[in-house]
């Protein structure tokens, strides 16, 4: 419902270490991840960051 009211209305900064392909899990429904997927990825810029955990070092 969240990113449901929040899209074209405002930004939203989204940040995990799943890729969309194992979204499912979460949310306990594929379907469900693919229509918070498509919201999100429309109209944005999707940044990858890739290496080592900075807070996993750091333990």
């Amino acid at each position: 419902q969240v990113i449901s009211q929040r899209h074209t209305q405002r930004s939203t900064i989204l940040s995990t270490n799943l890729p969309f392909a194992q979204w499912g899990k979460v949310f306990d429904s594929n379907t469900v991840a693919s229509a918070i997927a498509d919201r999100l990825v429309y109209n944005s810029e999707i940044i990858i960051l890739g290496g080592t955990s900075y807070r996993r070092k750091h333990k």
